[in-house]
Order: C-alpha cells, then structure tokens, then sequence
C-alpha cells in the first residue's frame, strides 16, 4: 500500500506557525505598552505628594523665603493700585504700569540688592530723562524737521557710544551698570519720542514718577518690613564654610584609617559627606563678591552702628579657599591608584586622629567666634596640637626603613631600573637597524621581497612596544617597592600643611573682629564647640534678572 499524501499540509503548518509568532509578538508588545502605561501612572500619583514636598522643603529650609513672596504680592498689589484706581490713573496716565514693571524688576531678597538695584534705576532713569529734555529742546530750537532729526541721531550715537564704552570701566561696571543700562535705554525712548510727540516733558515726567513710587515701594518693604540683610548672610556663609571644613579634615582622617578606601573608577562626589564639607567653600568666590558688593550698599542697621567690614570677608573667603585646596588633596589620597597597607598606616593612626581632631577643632571655634561675634581666645592654638605634631613627628621618624628603605632593596631597585634602561636602549637600537639603504635592489621581486620584510619588521616592532609600556610601569612600581609608605608620607604631610595654614586663617580672622568690633574675649567664657548642620543656603536666595523690563 501507498501511503497517503496530503498535500500542501506543509504550507498550512508554516502559516500557523507564523500566525502563532505574531500573536506572541503582539503579547510581547502590549505587554511592554501596559508597563509603560503601569510605570506613568505611578509616576503621574506620585508628582502631587513630590510637588508638595518640594514647595515645603523650600520653605523650611528658609522662612525668609515665604516672606519675601508676600512682601513681593504686596509691593506689586500697591503698585497696580496706580493703574486700578481712577484718581491716580488720570494724575498718572498709561505710564503707571512703569511702576509695577519697576517692582518686579527691583525688588530683590536682600535689602542690598534692592538698593544697589533700585537706587541704579531711579538715579539712571532720572538722568536720562533730563538730558533727554535738553536734546528735545535744542532740537525743537531749529524750525526744520531735517535738522531735528539730525541733532536727536546724533544725541542718540554720542550718548549711546559714551555710555557703552563707560560700561568697560571696572569699578563702573561692578557697582552701575545696570543704572548705565536704564539711562541708555530710557534716553532713547523719550529723545526719539519727541521727535513726534510734542509733549515731551510730559512723558518724561510721568515716567520718572512712576518709576521713583515703584522704587520708594521697593526700599519701604525690603528695609522697613521684615529686612533681610547681604551683610548677615556674609556673617553666617562664612561661619558655615568653617564648620564645613572642619568636618571635611575629620571625616576624611576618619576614613582614611577606618572605612573603606575607595577605589579611584568610584564617583559618588554628590553623596560625599566630605566633598559637601569643601564644596561650598570652593565654589563660594562670586556669592561671596555679590554678597559683599550688595551689603556695601547697605545702611549701618547694627546695635554699634558701625560700618560693615564686608571686604575683609571676602578676604576671609580667599584665605579658606586657599586651606580647601589642601583639603581638597588631603581628600584626593583616599581615591589614590596606590594606597598604603593597613598594618602600615594604624602605626600612625592615633596622631594623625589627635591632629585632625585639634584642627577640627580650631576650625570649629573661629567659626563659634564669628557666629557670636568675639574675638577667639589667645590660646586657640593649645599645647594640645603641638604635642600631636609631635608625636606624629616622632612616629614618623621610628620608622625610617618604611620612607627610606634598607639598603639591599634600595640596590636591588637600582638594578631593576638598569634592566629597564637597557631594553629600552635595545628597543632604540633594533629601530635604527631594521635595513640597509644599499640593501635595497631596483627590480621587482627584490622591491617586492623588501616590502614584505619592512612589513613584517614595523608589525613587530609594534609589538615590542606594547609589551615593553606594562613591563616598564611593572619594573617601576616594583622599584618603589621599599617605600610602601609612600603614600602615606604624602597624606601626612598635607595634614601638617593644614595645621601651618592655619596661621593665616586665624590671622585674618582676628582683622575680622577688629574691623567688626567684636566682642572681647575673657577668661571666664565658656568655649562650647559646635557643629550643627546649616539649613540656610545663601547661593539659592539669589534669584537672577533675566531681563531688564
């Protein structure tokens, strides 16, 4: 018997097969589609509960911040009252919006940048518009409108070229330029109104007075209500900066020689309690200068009524700078390529902690002396911290074969430099010796025959140099083999170069006290050193203009 044949049962298996595949893929698809849509929705539940937490979060950080938005709503409520209530808007006319554009511009967190701000707007906007009037009026002078048009263009070049190139000045440009600004661009519109408005002076006098009730609004709530002032920001970031490297020189001491040393690929910067310390100190020059420019301005609001000594804070700024830099290396030796051996490094453990700790220390009370406004006590810099340095001195000096090493290993790594300098010395010679021009014939076969070698020779030389780089770094690290201390000769030294710098930190702290009359200190004060954790950060209550109307 036959057997039976069904024919084309060979197709309709291959089409179920491939309807059974794209059904499978349509599952995978709208699989991932219901995980993306699970996935959004969670996110979209949670941007309420996010949103909430991170207005608060503001807030709580610091409460200045909730009244300066009041203050704001309130200064921009009085001055839209010029343009809602009929009386003012027919004394002012359409130029009352100046003063609500005047408070949005203005009005700035601290009662020193609204100064610096204000006082640059109203002075600017009142000299543009007097000498826009005398361009008018000359220009009005001559019975031909050519000639009207002439004397205003040129107004406007010499006026506008005159400024601008005033704006290059450096002491202009640091404490005017947005008065220079205004005055330019003030200057125009009514010098290029007047050319087809005859009623100049009037323009001239309803924008000065709108803008000089936005400014008076401004000055009344930034000084009069709930002031908040550049120079007790300054005060404050600077005695945070202090507390931020003392805690940065102890932590970093800390895990030097108890936690785990990180490996140097690591990057987790952002989370460092260590690099938190340092990082506000290296990154605050421009908050300290802006602060510092704007609390120039500022009246003297203090108990004695004396000036504010707001450029020797910065030079305090400079100085911790300077000493964040070494904290900075100090913290680089964690993340090193070669580390020292634990055994090596818990011989110097406990000087190296008494050091850290009376650095810490010093540190911490500079910044107490600052917080309360006393000079530090003349014994800042106690017994304590000379007997540390010199016990890691003595402990150092116990151990002189860990930084020199004997004199067996010292040959031996002389001999293993020698080897290196010699295959490096054969490498060079078998380069200049690969062939000789005389060797080289002129037909074919031999032309073709000397490629191949040159090929052959270049691709192994290639190869010689690659296997000789990681023998040499090999030979090298070996050679340093006998001062496994090393390392830690260099983390050492940079905790002493913290101790020698601070020498400048607290000289210029105490020319601090001096020109802020501080408080003097006697011996029957109690010194309770502190370190509490700031809450307010000063760079984020600077809320930048990012236009001028």
């Amino acid at each position: 018997m036959f057997p039976i044949v069904h024919v084309g049962s060979g197709k309709e298996m291959e089409m179920e097969i491939g309807k059974n595949e794209s059904e499978n893929e349509n599952g995978k698809m709208i699989g991932k589609w219901n995980k993306y849509v699970h996935v959004f929705g969670e996110r979209l539940r949670r941007v309420p509960s996010l949103a909430w937490k991170t207005t608060w979060n503001v807030g709580y950080e610091d409460p200045r911040r909730v009244i300066h938005a009041f203050k704001v709503g309130l200064s921009l409520t009085l001055a839209s009252l010029l343009y809602l209530v009929e009386p003012l808007y027919h004394e002012i006319g359409q130029s009352a919006i100046w003063a609500v554009m005047t408070v949005v511009v203005v009005l700035e967190f601290t009662a020193g940048a609204t100064l610096c701000k204000g006082l640059n707007r109203g002075l600017g906007t009142l000299l543009a518009g007097l000498l826009a009037f005398i361009v008018g009026y000359i220009a009005n002078a001559s019975s031909h409108r050519i000639s009207q048009a002439v004397i205003i263009g040129a107004a406007v070049f010499l006026i506008g070229a005159l400024a601008t190139y005033m704006r290059f000045i450096p002491y202009i440009k640091k404490n005017y330029d947005y008065g220079l600004v205004i005055f330019l661009m003030t200057f125009n519109l009514i010098a290029l109104s007047s050319y087809r408005v005859d009623s100049v002076l009037k323009i001239a006098h309803e924008r000065i007075s709108s803008i000089a009730i936005g400014c008076a609004i401004c000055l009344i709530m930034s000084i009069l209500m709930f002031p908040n002032w550049s120079g007790e920001d300054l005060h404050n970031s600077t005695a945070f900066k202090l507390e931020g490297l003392a805690k940065s020189i102890e932590a970093c001491v800390n895990e030097y020689f108890y936690g785990e040393i990180d490996s140097p690929g690591e990057n987790k910067s952002s989370e460092d309690p260590i690099y938190k310390g340092y990082k506000n100190v290296l990154d605050s020059k421009s908050i300290d200068e802006t602060l510092a420019l704007h609390a120039s301005w500022e009246p003297r609001h203090s108990r004695y009524c004396h000036k504010f000594p707001w450029q020797q804070y910065v030079k305090v700024g400079a100085v911790l700078r300077q000493f964040g830099y070494t904290v900075v290396a100090l913290h680089g030796c964690l993340r090193s390529e070669i580390q020292t051996p634990r055994s090596v490094r818990a011989m110097f453990k406990d000087p190296c902690i008494r050091v850290a700790a009376e650095v810490s220390k010093v540190l911490i009370e500079l910044s107490n002396s600052i917080r309360n406004c006393r000079h530090c006590s003349p014994e800042i810099l106690s017994d304590h911290l000379h007997e540390a340095l010199q016990d890691l001195n003595n402990a150092i000096k116990s151990q002189p074969r860990l930084f020199l090493g004997s004199k067996h290993k010292h040959n031996h790594a002389n001999n293993m430099l020698k080897l290196a300098a010699a295959q490096v010395g054969q490498g060079r010679h078998g380069k200049g010796s690969g062939f000789s021009l005389s060797s080289v014939k002129t037909d074919s076969s031999a032309l073709l025959d000397w490629k191949t070698k040159r090929d052959s020779l270049m691709q192994s030389k290639e190869n010689e140099r690659k296997s000789l780089r990681p023998q040499l770094s090999k030979i090298a690290i070996t050679s340093l083999e006998f001062s496994e201390a090393l390392p830690f000769a260099a983390f050492a030294s940079l905790l002493v170069e913290t101790v020698a710098k601070l020498d400048l930190v607290i000289e210029e702290v105490e020319e601090l006290g001096r020109l802020d009359c501080f408080k003097e200190f006697r011996a029957g004060d109690e010194l309770v050193v502190t370190c509490e954790e700031p809450r307010v950060d000063v760079s984020r209550n600077n809320l930048p203009s990012h236009g001028i109307e």
